[in-house]
């Protein structure tokens, strides 16, 4: 068995040095870049960046230097500057690889990020007990002590960072009225068959840890959506966690462990593999990248990302019916970024909200601009996560909507809890669950049964 050997930042920046080197210095990523923005450093900057990285590879600057340490942790990972970038510079590559190295040099202070290295490792690599870490906290969720922890300032008295944790753990409930979360008609199935004849179903769902996790009724909406357009859907049960967090947190080889599971998990078949997390769709989408140095998995994991599409993707494709009216609340779209610049699936995501009639739909401003979140930067970097929220949180209120619909778990966490701790009444959810909710109102489940 040939595993991929780690690529190292200087590999890494080789591979992108035509394009590095086409760099014009035009400054498109700096508006971009989120950070940037915020503190106005160049550091903060995607060029800027890369010449810290380029610094370290060519021995100028040390792995362990606080200052390339601090400006690659900033980082949101958002990748606006590769949509931002006419050199096409693949930023995102380099980040990861920037990362690692900082990853093995172990010279990170402890704290947060010991306790983000011991879970990646011993709870993100073993479904049992990431499935039981997951039940801890819908049992936290669901018995009511998140919410009466925020309500009656307890959190707070403990530390901003517990409120924002319990604020980011109840903000995954379903709505109050109960629209969301209903008792579904069609579920994904959990099956190792493979798919063989005409008649078997049409799609692959990747069910996602968070998703499944904190976020089950979403799979359930995205399931019955596609089941009233025609589309049948399995659940390979032998998947796992995408891989997203390690990749990002520079633990490149938990990445490529995860990858080999799923690549095996959703065999060799050409049925399309569905998400509903942009930040899981985009990291399915790199396997090809991740594991272009193994000899075992390098073709079929460039065959698997092949496959991969966003839920709007798939109805896009194959053609979707219109819903019924759901209401008058001004309704918003928040653009998650790897749906944007790492799947660039934003578009058709936003599509099943035209499919729902007399929608009051209201422009978001910068509604391509990170919110902040990105995985679990706004635990490891509280201060500039807030920052960057408070301008999306403004975008929204001025928006006048109540409802904000996106097409990532983490995004939805991120800013509802955001809403919630500066006591806007807004509703966040997924595109799907509206049109799901629309299908409902419509009777189309009723018809296919």
């Amino acid at each position: 068995m040939a595993f991929a050997q780690p690529r190292s930042l200087a590999t890494v920046l080789k591979s992108e040095q035509e394009k590095i080197l086409a760099c014009v210095h035009c400054g498109l990523c700096l508006e971009a870049c989120p950070t940037y923005v915020v503190t106005g450093d160049e550091n903060d900057s995607p060029r800027g960046r890369i010449y810290l990285m380029r610094a370290v590879e060519e021995g100028r600057m040390a792995v362990a230097s606080p200052t390339f340490e601090n400006h690659i942790d900033r980082c949101l990972g958002c990748r606006a500057c590769e949509s931002a970038c006419p050199a096409g510079v693949e930023y995102g590559q380099l980040l990861e690889a920037a990362r690692a190295e900082i990853s093995q040099a172990k010279t990170r202070p402890g704290g947060v990020y010991t306790l983000l290295r011991l879970v990646l490792k011993h709870v993100w690599l073993k479904p049992r007990r990431l499935r039981a870490a997951f039940g801890l906290a819908r049992l936290i969720r669901d018995s009511g002590l998140a919410r009466l922890s925020l309500h009656i300032g307890l959190a707070r008295a403990i530390s901003s960072d517990v409120e924002f944790g319990l604020a980011l753990l109840e903000s995954s409930s379903a709505v109050p009225d109960g629209r969301a979360g209903r008792t579904p008609a069609h579920r994904p199935q959990d099956t190792d068959a493979p798919i063989q004849d005409e008649g078997a179903p049409a799609a692959l769902l990747f069910k996602a840890c968070v998703t499944e996790g904190l976020f089950e009724r979403v799979n359930a909406a995205t399931t019955r959506v596609l089941a009233a357009n025609g589309c049948q859907t399995l659940a390979p049960s032998g998947q796992v966690c995408c891989g997203a967090l390690h990749a990002h947190a520079g633990e490149l080889e938990g990445a490529r462990i995860l990858a080999r599971q799923n690549i095996d998990a959703f065999g060799a078949g050409g049925e399309p593999i569905v998400t509903n997390a942009g930040g899981c769709g985009a990291t399915l989408a790199s396997y090809g990248h991740l594991l272009s140095n193994d000899q075992r998995y390098a073709a079929a994991a460039r065959a698997f990302s092949d496959r991969v599409r966003d839920v709007g993707q798939q109805l896009e494709a194959s053609g979707f019916r219109n819903g019924a009216a759901i209401g008058v609340e001004r309704t918003t779209y928040d653009a998650s970024c790897h749906l944007l610049h790492g799947q660039h699936a934003s578009a058709a995501s936003l599509q099943m909200l035209w499919a729902i009639p007399n929608l009051t739909f209201a422009l978001l401003k910068d509604s391509d601009v990170c919110c902040g979140g990105a995985g679990v930067y706004n635990l490891l970097e509280p201060e500039l996560s807030e920052q960057v929220l408070a301008e999306k949180l403004k975008n929204i209120q001025d928006s006048g909507a109540t409802v904000l619909a996106t097409g990532n778990a983490g995004c939805h966490m991120q800013i509802a809890a955001g809403a919630r701790l500066a006591g806007m009444s807004l509703r966040v959810c997924h595109p799907v669950e509206l049109l799901d909710e629309s299908y409902q109102r419509a009777g189309l489940y009723e018809s296919a049964r």
